[in-house]
């Protein structure tokens, strides 16, 4: 379909100045269509048909952005806070202009997969408490995680305020002798979001997690070329996993 839109209302979109500021710059000769320069700065264009041009920098037009983040320890997940570093402050200013915002949270010291996106619908329905969408994380746990803990997890465990988790799926990966403590490495999958979940799951079963990262959020996986602190776009195939996701949740 057709997205027919004013060229100095596309600019401005795309955080390229004000309307009077791309008016100036429509009458100085910066802006160009299909390699014209545009003497009307209302000029009606289809971002999908014509190549429009800035300062002779092609100029993509994007309504929705859709960001892969690896957070790292000590960021929180929020937009705005007036004390904490927040994952909008490691973007650059250009992927700041569509205001995306992170859909969920991960704890200040939890590490991974976290998506950034303007998409209000998608991110409703990824987190709405009906659709159960699985999420998977990696842990160390201080203790020795072991199947009597799997089947609790498997049947649901009661956290410290009564809440009982819905079925989850532990899996342990490896077990370490740290000094006096084992320390186990585990994968973990839960349908539910609640505060601190993991780390209260284990603190129901008398163990500790010391070490916690999330890898994937329903058929969504975390780049594992992309480093802590960084992110990329999502591909268009990661989009449309997670719309085909939503549509049959």
């Amino acid at each position: 379909m057709a997205k027919r839109i004013r060229i100095d209302k596309l600019l401005a979109h795309m955080g390229l100045g004000t309307r009077s500021e791309i008016k100036k710059s429509v009458k100085q000769g910066k802006v160009a269509v299909d390699g014209k320069a545009v003497k009307d700065s209302g000029l009606i264009v289809d971002p999908d048909v014509h190549e429009v041009t800035y300062d002779g920098e092609r100029v993509a037009y994007k309504e929705v952005v859709y960001l892969m983040l690896n957070k790292p320890p000590g960021v929180i997940s929020a937009t705005e806070d007036g004390r904490e570093r927040t994952v909008i402050d490691l973007l650059a200013p250009e992927d700041r202009i569509l205001d995306p915002f992170p859909v969920g949270r991960l704890d200040k010291d939890t590490v991974g997969l976290l998506l950034l996106t303007n998409d209000g619908q998608l991110a409703h329905e990824l987190l709405s408490p009906r659709k159960h969408v699985d999420k998977t994380y990696l842990a160390q746990v201080l203790g020795d995680v072991g199947e009597k803990d799997r089947e609790q997890f498997t049947a649901g465990v009661t956290l410290d305020d009564g809440y009982v988790t819905m079925p989850s799926e532990l899996r342990i990966v490896s077990k370490e002798q740290r000094g006096d403590d084992i320390v186990s490495t585990i994968s973990l999958t839960i349908k539910e979001g609640k505060f601190h979940q993991v780390k209260r799951m284990f603190e129901s079963v008398g163990k500790k997690v010391i070490f916690l990262k999330r890898i994937s959020m329903g058929p969504l996986q975390l780049d594992d070329n992309l480093p802590e602190g960084s992110y990329r776009e999502l591909r268009d195939d990661e989009v449309e996993l997670l719309r085909s996701d939503k549509r049959s949740g």
